[in-house]
């Protein structure tokens, strides 16, 4: 019976194990988290999501602080078209934490930057573009698209000196989604050097509507093989979405896949940026715990924990701190919720969001817990605490887990004194 280390993904002159732990933000997917699949021979992601929130909490840096002190004079208006990035010091903290996960990599392995499109802050192309350099200049592996369609996102960075050197993905859920990418970027002579096929089960925003159960992510595979097929085009397909045991990867290996993607039993290891605390609700979740619901301000549906704190909280809009989910013109869809409620409760007080949440601050606080349809089951790939707790994983045991097991078996980690 074969093993996910019987296959192997091949970029030019690289040879991985095809394991690639996906980029979960914000600083879920940690740099140790991807320095380890990076040691193990695979692909770890990082995550561009906030990254100057996430410079101030690993490097000590006062981005956040900088931004709230210049703008808290607008903290009281519903006008948030004056707040803007500081484009220089967004691409210092994107370097900083670029770099110093680059300078820390062992291994043959490769580390990748997931870097969303919706994270319009304000200025969509503008802070696209550095977030884009800054990762590249900071001497990133590759770069995945992800959260949108990327049709102009290549353009951006085409004059770079790393432009055909960096290895760039795109995350599609369908076909369509990936026709209109390569028609697109077709004038660039510049081919996605993999591509990342998210079917409806995996976790945080999803490139489905709420009609999500009704596909099925070996049927868009296939779909997507044939269309590459027909085309004469190689380029490596890589499932992610509900891929819960090594058998299942190889389901998908054997049928073609150049590797899988796989995220979700990857937010209770020790390495991951969940507070333990939230790591032990991920473990007590039961299937019925799960929902799919329309708060993100993105437009997307997203898979997380009903007892997600985010959900139904009517926290007041952060932009002057955050403020990353900010369009062109300085619109959010959570502040116009937001401002609807405080019509309704004009002191401020017993104020609930239901339809919305303020995504920047809830991620940033770790109370958006995005998942997996499967997190349900990861209360079996581990042992129970006396306390009635549940035991953390380390990365390297799940990465051998996905690697070497065989027939949907999951192996328990070592009891523990």
């Amino acid at each position: 019976m074969k093993k996910v280390d019987d296959f192997r993904l091949r970029f030019g002159k690289h040879e991985l194990v095809p394991i690639m732990i996906g980029g979960m933000g914000v600083d879920i997917s940690t740099a140790e988290l991807a320095l380890v699949a990076a040691r193990l021979g695979g692909i770890g992601h990082i995550s561009d999501a906030m990254v100057p929130t996430v410079s101030d909490r690993r490097f000590k840096t006062r981005f956040v602080k900088e931004k709230l002190k210049k703008y808290k004079f607008n903290v009281a208006n519903v006008d948030k078209s004056v707040v803007q990035f500081d484009l220089t010091r967004l691409a210092e903290a994107t370097r900083l934490h670029v770099g110093r996960t680059m300078e820390a990599k062992q291994g043959d392995g490769l580390i990748f930057i997931n870097c969303m499109e919706k994270l319009t802050m304000n200025s969509p192309r503008a802070t696209l573009r550095v977030r884009l350099a800054a990762a590249m200049d900071a001497g990133i592996d590759g770069i995945t698209l992800s959260a949108g369609l990327h049709l102009g996102s290549l353009a951006l960075v085409q004059e770079h000196p790393r432009f055909r050197d960096v290895k760039f993905g795109i995350i599609v859920s369908s076909l369509r989604a990936l026709l209109l990418f390569l028609r697109k970027t077709a004038r660039l002579n510049r081919l996605p050097d993999y591509i990342v096929v998210e079917g409806p089960l995996a976790g945080g925003h999803l490139g489905f509507g709420m009609d999500w159960a009704q596909f099925d992510l070996k049927t868009i595979v296939n779909e997507i093989h044939r269309y590459l097929a027909q085309e004469g085009l190689s380029i490596p397909v890589i499932p992610a979405g509900g891929i819960f045991t090594g058998t299942d990867a190889v389901e998908f290996l054997e049928a073609g896949a150049a590797a899988v993607q796989v995220a979700t039993r990857f937010t209770v290891a020790r390495e991951c940026g969940l507070p333990a605390r939230v790591q032990q609700e991920y473990f007590k979740a039961s299937e019925e715990d799960i929902e799919v619901n329309l708060i993100s301000p993105t437009g997307y549906p997203m898979r997380m924990l009903k007892q997600s704190p985010a959900i139904g909280s009517g926290i007041r809009p952060n932009c002057e701190a955050y403020g990353y989910l900010l369009d062109g013109s300085g619109n959010c869809s959570y502040i116009e919720a937001y401002n609807r409620e405080l019509e309704k409760h004009p002191d401020g007080e017993d104020i609930s969001v239901k339809d919305k949440t303020c995504l920047c601050t809830h991620f940033r606080n770790f109370d958006v817990w995005t998942c997996g349809h499967y997190a349900y089951r990861l209360k079996d790939t581990t042992r129970r605490l006396p306390d009635g707790g549940y035991a953390l994983l380390s990365a390297e045991h799940i990465f051998r887990d996905y690697q070497f097991s065989t027939e949907h078996r999951i192996a328990l980690p070592e009891q523990q004194n």
